[in-house]
């Protein structure tokens, strides 16, 4: 795939500067530190030193004095209590934490997690009714709720209180709960907005922890599970969930619970584990048990106590997971067929693909698929309970929620945000659908959101990358949104002893003029790769042509020898 590099510009000479002496850095290393908005010194120590100190005060969120009152007159009353969550990764995280902890003191508790396929998204009236009918009287939903009205009404109506623990953006009306804890409420103060959902539960639990005295400790001790929801649920990695983030992945390589742990086992992880090894084998576990079964399993295994158990457990959610990539795999074929063989298609700003009989659990996964393949936003519909239901994945900077939000006159319910979203409508809609949403992306959608970009950071010398900066580099992780890995280019340079790994991967030393140093490259992919007319990448390279290399900084470790490699981004020639 083509990339549009895009460059940031240099921050301002006066301030990256300072920050190089201030706290003894290259000039490189500060302005990229300047550019993610680390300018002083007080702000490098607290990116580079995260501390749990730090945390904000889990009162400063509207509502969390309410929740309290509500949550401990339900323990001194003996009522019962729901944990009530969504069936991904952050819904069945906030679960596993918050009936993790309050499990450890108080007995009358149960957890819910609603079917995909008989119940949908979010709060359920299926599982208000179950709450009613088995004397719940309060019901904690993490990761939904915040639209939640009319079920919420129900139970009012019922006699079950709500405590809310949402992070999607609420519409004007909120619903009639007791506590409503979302830090995008426009009238809540609380300082940091991108708290994943789990974040929020993790602050109930917190505050919890603090107003009746117990051991703050053991909250800290959920952080592996806070970590991954951060991870898999791509929320900014800056502000507090850096510092929740930070902790939790040491937790996870140190000290993990055992159903994480017999994750990590059986996603054969033998290094120390970081973000993207949670987006890409922790995470897309935990989620195959809702995606195609029932997500109460992954809770099971999240809250597991005995290592054994945990594993006779993970050994059924891999299975599951085995089974979710093998429906995932043959969809995305059907998907990429039907584009390819429509001309049509091909020529639009957008893909809106329905099949009745595809599996609603993966249909998510296919979009992001498709648009590795067709860049543009992307809906796949299915058909579940009689309705056309749907995935939708963006591109670069196009604001799918509101492309939807103007075909909301042919939809029940929609929701999600910027990247992605979830819809549902009538089948007979499906068709005025797709031509209307096409007419809205193409008249808001630019050239510029037509091409996947490639933010690179600088550029650098190949005589710059030694273990000095590469260790100063490590110090910025953990990364994700607001905090990407850092990536270089280098100018003008050329290849050498290159060779092709495994059919599909390119490995090269990189030369450039007047520089010793030389690296090697590992570009995964890349061996079929073509350029401009169909020229074989390969046979370039094989040719010594000059080109622009983008690339991240990383360490391998081969027989216990370590040593700096460019794992590559992409190849521009010239």
């Amino acid at each position: 795939m083509e990339y549009n590099w895009k460059i940031r510009e240099k921050a301002e000479e006066g301030s990256v500067t300072a920050l190089s002496k201030e706290i003894n850095v290259n000039t490189t290393l500060a302005n990229m530190l300047v550019n993610r908005g680390i300018n002083t010194f007080q702000k490098a120590k607290d990116y580079f030193r995260p501390d749990l100190d730090k945390l904000h005060d889990p009162f400063l969120m509207q509502d969390m004095g309410k929740a309290i009152d509500r949550l401990i007159q339900a323990i001194q009353q003996e009522e019962k209590i729901l944990i009530y969550g969504d069936y991904d990764v952050d819904g069945t995280t906030s679960v596993a934490l918050v009936y993790g902890y309050l499990s450890q003191f108080y007995q009358h508790l149960e957890f819910y997690i609603p079917d995909r396929y008989k119940e949908g998204y979010g709060i359920s009236e299926k599982g208000v009714r179950y709450a009613a009918s088995n004397n719940f009287k309060l019901i904690i939903s993490l990761d939904c709720g915040i639209k939640a009205i009319e079920k919420v009404k129900l139970g009012k109506e019922l006699g079950v209180d709500f405590i809310i623990c949402d992070h999607h953006t609420p519409s004007e009306e909120l619903p009639p709960a007791v506590a409503i804890l979302d830090p995008k409420r426009k009238d809540c103060n609380y300082p940091y907005k991108e708290l994943s959902g789990c974040g929020v539960g993790f602050k109930l639990v917190q505050a919890y922890a603090q107003h009746t005295g117990r051991d703050a400790a053991i909250v800290m001790s959920y952080l592996d599970l806070l970590a991954i929801s951060i991870a898999a649920d791509i929320v900014p990695i800056t502000g507090e969930n850096r510092v929740l983030a930070f902790y939790g992945i040491e937790r996870l390589n140190n000290n993990p619970r055992p159903g994480i742990k017999a994750l990590i086992l059986k996603s054969k992880i033998e290094k120390e584990i970081e973000i993207s090894d949670i987006v890409f084998k922790i995470g897309p576990r935990i989620n195959a048990s809702g995606r195609l079964e029932h997500a109460k399993a992954s809770v099971e295994l999240l809250i597991a106590k005995d290592l054994d158990d945990a594993l006779r457990q993970a050994e059924a959610v891999d299975t599951v997971n085995a089974a979710r990539k093998n429906f995932d795999e043959n969809i995305t074929k059907e998907a990429l067929m039907m584009i390819e063989e429509r001309n049509a298609i091909q020529e639009m700003k957008s893909t809106v693909l329905f099949k009745e009989d595809w599996h609603k659990g993966v249909i998510g996964i296919v979009a992001s698929r498709c648009i590795e393949k067709f860049y543009r936003p992307t809906i796949i519909l299915t058909e579940s309970n009689n309705k056309a239901t749907g995935s939708a994945r963006s591109v670069y900077d196009f604001d799918i929620y509101e492309a939807i939000s103007e075909c909301s006159d042919l939809l029940e319910q929609f929701g999600g945000h910027k990247y992605a979203a979830g819809l549902t409508m009538s089948v007979d809609k499906v068709v005025a659908f797709q031509e209307k949403f096409e007419q809205v992306v193409s008249a808001r959608i630019q050239d510029v959101h037509m091409m996947p970009v490639l933010e690179v950071d600088d550029e650098i010398l190949l005589d710059q990358i030694n273990y000095k900066f590469y260790n100063i580099l490590k110090q910025m992780a953990p990364f994700g949104p607001g905090n990407p890995e850092p990536i270089f280019y280098a100018n003008q340079v050329y290849a050498e002893d290159v060779r092709i790994l495994k059919d599909k991967h390119l490995r090269f030393n990189v030369v450039q003029d007047g520089q010793v140093t030389r690296p090697v490259c590992i570009a995964f992919g890349m061996a079929d790769r073509t350029k401009y007319e169909d020229e074989i990448v390969y046979k370039m390279l094989k040719r010594k042509m000059r080109f622009d290399l983008a690339f991240e900084i990383r360490e391998n470790t081969f027989r216990n020898n370590s040593s700096l490699q460019l794992y590559v981004k992409d190849i521009k020639f010239d």
